[in-house]
């Protein structure tokens, strides 16, 4: 089943194209208001290709008669010299709309291509890898998309729909166990997430009847310790800067989720071009 498309995508294009276009697209005034054209987005990378529905929604309130006919689906293979999508209509509107739906296709697809890589590196283990809140302002719910078409998981969406207790709130409230019953008297169906910094506070977080600990900063060695000494009682996800070269060492000490700041916010932009046919 594809990934639940966001249901902010016609707000954030109205948001997007206001700081673009604003009063106007002046260029687009240079050529003649009946003027018709052909034009094919390609692309020049390889990679997984992702964003269609916001590309649509683009062109849609720019101009509704124009004709698009997609070459291909969210979550294909992006291989170079490939044609994405054909449009006709509109000369002044195709122009207004490029750099919207290219910065959209462009940013989703890198993020999508990145969470398919670090998926295919642990795709022999049993580890979930998950995004964090370390997105671009605006662009989470889209970018969290991404990723789950590239075959990554989501953490939490924001601070309102689980509970995320970090070393300043513990010392805040008091206390691993203070935090964790405060969290659950408050509200008890959300998850309820407390990171620790060694295996003591492992142990209490255990003993507080947390849903998941996060690992913070573990050694490879430290992380398997944990593992054993939770001996599946809670969910374990490792954190704190993971990059690619031990991630797969990481995954394989049997650990539920890795968290990855990488997924978007370490991508490179896909090159794609729109050209006149």
């Amino acid at each position: 089943m594809p990934p639940t498309i966001p249901f902010d995508i016609a707000k954030l294009v109205t948001f997007c194209l206001q700081e673009d276009v604003g009063t106007g697209d002046i260029t687009a005034e240079l050529i003649p208001i009946d003027k018709t054209i052909s034009v094919k987005l390609i692309s020049k990378d390889n990679g997984i290709f992702c964003g269609r529905p916001w590309a649509d929604e683009i062109f849609q309130q720019v101009d509704s008669s124009l004709t698009v006919n997609w070459n291909i689906e969210e979550g294909a293979e992006l291989y170079p010299g490939q044609t994405l999508v054909q449009i006709a209509g509109s000369a002044r509107s195709i122009l207004t709309a490029e750099r919207t739906v290219l910065n959209f296709l462009q940013t989703l697809s890198a993020v999508s291509t990145m969470s398919q890589h670090y998926a295919s590196l642990v795709r022999h283990t049993t580890v979930k890898l998950l995004d964090t809140r370390k997105t671009l302002p605006s662009l989470r719910s889209a970018q969290k998309y991404a990723v789950r078409i590239g075959g990554c998981f989501n953490h939490r969406m924001g601070l309102f729909d689980a509970f995320l207790i970090k070393e300043n709130h513990i010392a805040a409230c008091g206390g691993i166990d203070a935090a964790v019953s405060k969290a659950k008297a408050l509200y008890p169906n959300k998850s309820v997430e407390i990171e620790v910094q060694n295996l003591n506070e492992l142990e209490l977080a255990i003993s507080a009847e947390a849903d998941i600990v996060m690992l913070d900063n573990f050694e490879c060695s430290n992380i398997l310790k944990a593992v054993k000494l939770n001996g599946g009682r809670l969910k374990l996800e490792a954190s704190g800067g993971i990059e690619a070269d031990i991630m797969v060492s990481i995954a394989e000490t049997g650990v539920d989720y890795i968290s990855l700041g990488a997924l978007t916010k370490n991508c490179q932009a896909i090159d794609l071009s729109l050209l006149i046919e």
